[in-house]
């Protein structure tokens, strides 16, 4: 059997396993131990089960990760993301499709404070779906503009795929976290116009929610700005420290941690029960992604040690001659990818076979780090493996079927494919901010 028939193979275990429920990262791991012994020996293959996972969690620009999961938390647990529901409802809810709309926006700041899509999609599912229902909107809307709003996490920084990247394509991931706002608010606006042209034809998928009178109306909208202060305040932290050089990308979590437990404090509305429970989430979700993430690099070794990056260059073949056929090209890789891998498998996998192609043709790393992650919030909704639609239904009991959740999301992959050709075409959506730094 051929190193790439391995690889191949590997793959096939991989998915396997994970149709069974099997753990991502076990799944990955261990395959990839099995595919170690099977090309070298058992002793390569401990050597490397013993050696990653110091090496991957003891690298100190990771350590902005559990940080920003922690100030997420905290805000979570201090109620920003109900307050920014509610906020968006009043100042959106009058639209065709206004609850919709309303949890669209309400992702988009709750990705100011969250670093991931999954948190985002789990409290979104479950703050803004019910109220939807009750207002008789189409189940399918509902529920996909909870996971595909979700995904705006993963752009709006903080945003944990940045700082994955950054690590481990050696790119400035202060310049990242900056290129992902203007994406991430093009994304939020494009999902708006589409959302409320559906439901102007045909008001049965969401009507606008009717105020009582105007001034009602105005007073709901001026009452629900003092709710979300908080918000802005975290992003001149957060965000402001960044692009004015005050903090590092690291610190810039702590931070933003720091000032999140003091607005919950000051608010009184981080109760000490609060406080332990978002340590105890910022704590399983880091274990969770770091597990993942080990899983991954050993997996990465191992395809790696078979020549699968030469099964990648062999794919993209003379493409990668011309800028414009080499992302075209990347763009159909990480589709398919993504419908199978985890997004830190799809990274890891990734970088070490693109990112010197892209270098070699003089392309701006950071605009590829905002296409990379878009086309991970892209995998996140698509068949069959598409984990934010799997987080909005286990979010929601199950109550809804999984196929009428992925139904919903069609409509927004169809605005990904207008995002993605803006992204592609307009590179300085994405580098404006992180070049002004300069």
């Amino acid at each position: 059997m051929s190193t790439l028939q391995v690889a191949g193979t590997s793959i096939v275990m991989m998915l396997i396993l994970i149709g069974l429920r099997v753990p991502i990262g076990v799944a990955m791991g261990g395959v990839a131990f099995l595919g170690l012994w099977y090309l070298r020996n058992f002793n390569v293959a401990l050597s490397v089960l013993r050696d990653t996972p110091f090496v991957f969690a003891a690298n100190w620009d990771l350590s902005a990760i559990p940080m920003f999961l922690l100030m997420g938390a905290i805000a979570s647990n201090s109620g920003i993301g109900a307050a920014l529901f509610r906020a968006a409802y009043a100042w959106f809810g009058s639209l065709p499709g206004g609850l919709a709309v309303a949890t669209n926006w309400a992702c988009a700041g709750f990705g100011a404070a969250s670093g991931s899509s999954i948190a985002a999609a789990a409290v979104m599912a479950r703050l803004a779906v019910p109220e939807m229902l009750k207002n008789k909107y189409d189940k399918a809307l509902a529920t996909g503009v909870c996971a595909s709003g979700g995904t705006l996490d993963a752009l709006i920084p903080p945003s944990i795929l940045f700082v994955v990247y950054g690590v481990f394509a050696e790119v400035s991931i202060a310049k990242l976290l900056l290129a992902g706002i203007l994406p991430g608010l093009l994304t939020a606006g494009v999902y708006m116009i589409m959302i409320v042209v559906r439901c102007w034809l045909n008001p049965a998928l969401g009507p606008p929610v009717n105020f009582s009178s105007n001034d009602e109306k105005w007073t709901e909208r001026w009452a629900s700005l003092r709710e979300i202060w908080p918000i802005l305040v975290l992003i001149v932290a957060v965000m402001g420290g960044l692009y004015w050089g005050v903090v590092s990308p690291t610190e810039s979590g702590a931070a933003g941690a720091l000032v999140a437990i003091i607005i919950g404090v000051a608010q009184r509305k981080l109760s000490l029960r609060g406080f332990i429970d978002s340590f105890k989430d910022a704590i399983g979700t880091t274990a969770q992604l770091f597990f993942i993430g080990i899983g991954a690099v050993i997996y990465t070794k191992f395809l790696a040690l078979s020549g699968s990056g030469v099964l990648f260059t062999e794919l993209v073949g003379s493409w990668a001659v011309d800028p414009l056929l080499l992302v075209i090209a990347v763009s159909g890789i990480y589709i398919v990818l993504g419908m199978f891998l985890d997004p830190l498998g799809m990274i890891l996998l990734t970088i070490p076979v693109f990112v010197p192609m892209f270098a070699a043709l003089d392309l701006d790393l950071v605009w590829f780090g905002v296409l990379v992650v878009k086309f991970i919030g892209i995998g996140l909704l698509t068949p069959p493996v598409g984990f934010n639609i799997y987080v909005v239904s286990g979010a929601l009991n199950n109550q809804i079927p999984l196929p009428t959740i992925f139904r919903g999301c069609y409509w927004f992959l169809a605005c990904e494919a207008v995002i993605m050709a803006l992204l592609i075409g307009f590179p300085q959506i994405s580098l404006w901010l992180p070049n002004s730094m300069n």
